[in-house]
């Protein structure tokens, strides 16, 4: 029974280190080709899994981190970080939750 469990969790790891390669070669494309205007096309159940799940925690996070900067000012104005302190505690969640479109993996606009 040792020996089939053994086999078993090897021909699954095997299986799966396999499977890397193969996901790896699929590349979007769009419609011009040209890799400078490529526009992420999120699935429907990656929309929803955002809109649901993942803006909430990152709203969450915002006000948290907002409420972390207002409480740790006074400390960053002496070590005089208070912009690195505002950007990584209240600036990236934001930017992450209110900007970033539904769906996709990066944040910001879709301009040049």
């Amino acid at each position: 029974m040792k020996a089939f469990r053994t086999s078993a969790a090897v021909l699954a790891l095997t299986s799966g280190l396999l499977a890397l390669s193969a996901q790896a070669e699929v590349v979007q494309q769009n419609a011009s080709g040209d890799p400078l205007y490529t526009v992420e096309a999120p699935k429907g159940y990656a929309m929803i899994g955002d809109l649901v799940i993942a803006r909430p925690l990152l709203i969450g996070a915002t006000a948290i981190g907002a409420a972390a900067f207002i409480v740790s000012l006074p400390f960053t104005a002496l070590g005089g970080n208070v912009g690195e302190a505002a950007q990584s505690l209240v600036v990236e969640p934001g930017k992450e939750a209110f900007v970033r479109c539904l769906g996709c993996t990066s944040s910001g606009y879709k301009r040049d």
